[in-house]
């Protein structure tokens, strides 16, 4: 039988893991300078050393920041119609990612382009004229294996534009089927009971994984199945136990063997990344396919162990927690521009290279602050980074919800 509880008005402790999952984020994107994958620029001085401590954070980062944005839509929805939630998640978050696609965004594309022209000498791309042909589309920056830059785009943003997405389908879901949100709880909090917990998230989304994976992650909105199955998946969970008292309860109680099931998948995981992160040897194809749920193991037990000591610790609101949850959508908004730019710069003084990675992270900090600061005491400027029109002073849901 499903417990009852009464439900939860505010959840201070999910504003808290969305700060500091943000935070989190500004990390992980100065470490892929630095790392062997692909990203916008690069470091000459690529540190593979970084891999494993990358992979503490690369499963489950994104899933838990959609299942937390899920939560607070939640908080919204029940106190508006369905069409008021759709008008306002798009007055707030269409002007930001518009502005980051025509504004914010180009610098990552021209040095991105800089880059790979200095590395190709002879190649025929050039930076001229480049944010006309940026937002005109017109660029024709295409490399020698056949891949082009498309433009414009909103590289990091497109966060933003799937929880838009997100928000605008769940929105139609509650015309016609208004108590989604209680009847979501009610199913997670019968499913995911005792073993439960772990087991059908888990098999879910190692399942997805194995039958999604093949079509990539594109994030551009069409045809990135894998992704949106996930994260969609992560939104309605969201939404679902945002106000269970008793899933709250239950992920305070897993805490600890959640977290020891994560250490555990991590370990195997970063290994099997580590051993074939030069695509030698060929891993077996049962391999494959156990690291999918190995995978899988990792993203929801690491979020199982954060929500559970999340509700356990971070109880307490307040000014500082008001501030900084304001500030994570400007902070989001221009971080990786800041890291982009700066690291590009940087990496010319040729810096000893802890040197170089305290100023990266200490001057993007720097940055997100400074641009938060001055952004919100602009009422003009205050709609393009996503805070509302008038200072806020009382406490209320996130505006980055």
């Amino acid at each position: 039988m499903t417990q009852t509880a009464p439900p939860l008005d505010r959840r201070h402790d999910l504003d808290w893991i969305r700060v500091c999952a943000f935070f989190l984020l500004i990390l992980y994107h100065t470490g892929m300078f630095y790392v062997p994958w692909d990203w916008h620029v690069k470091s000459p001085r690529i540190v593979e050393g970084l891999i494993p401590f990358m992979l503490m954070t690369n499963p489950w980062r994104l899933t838990l920041l959609f299942l937390v944005s899920g939560a607070a839509t939640r908080f919204m929805a029940d106190r508006t119609t369905s069409g008021k939630l759709a008008a306002a998640r798009v007055a707030r978050l269409l002007p930001p990612l518009l502005f980051a696609m025509i504004v914010v965004v180009p610098p990552q594309s021209y040095y991105q382009v800089v880059e790979y022209v200095a590395a190709h000498p002879g190649t025929s791309l050039s930076v001229d004229n480049f944010w006309g042909r940026y937002i005109t589309a017109q660029g024709h920056w295409c490399g020698v294996d056949g891949h082009c830059l498309i433009t414009p785009t909103w590289n990091h943003m497109w966060f933003v534009a799937y929880l838009l997405f997100y928000t605008l389908v769940l929105a139609l879901m509650l015309l016609v089927w208004r108590r989604a949100g209680e009847h979501v709880q009610a199913g997670a909090e019968r499913v995911l009971t005792r073993w439960g917990l772990f087991v059908w998230p888990i098999a879910f989304l190692g399942l997805a994984r194995a039958l999604l994976i093949r079509f990539g992650e594109t994030h551009a909105l069409i045809g990135d199945h894998y992704v949106h199955a996930v994260s969609f998946s992560a939104f309605l969970l969201g939404f679902g136990l945002a106000k269970s008292e008793v899933l709250k309860q239950r992920m305070i109680a897993a805490r600890w063997p959640a977290l020891i099931m994560a250490a555990a998948a991590w370990a195997g995981w970063a290994s099997y990344v580590w051993t074939y992160r030069h695509d030698a040897p060929i891993p077996t194809p049962h391999l494959v396919e156990a690291m999918r749920f190995v995978y899988a193991t990792d993203t929801w037990c690491a979020i199982v162990a954060i929500l559970g000591f999340g509700a356990k610790h971070l109880t307490r609101g307040g000014p500082v927690l008001r501030y900084l949850t304001a500030g994570v959508f400007p902070f989001y908004l221009v971080h990786q521009t800041i890291i982009v730019v700066l690291a590009h710069h940087l990496a010319k003084l040729r810096l000893p290279l802890g040197l170089e990675a305290a100023i990266l992270v200490a001057a993007t900090f720097a940055g997100c602050f400074v641009t938060y600061e001055v952004a919100r005491r602009l009422p003009g400027v205050r709609i393009l980074f996503g805070l509302k029109g008038q200072l806020a002073t009382a406490s209320r849901p996130p505006a980055f919800a």
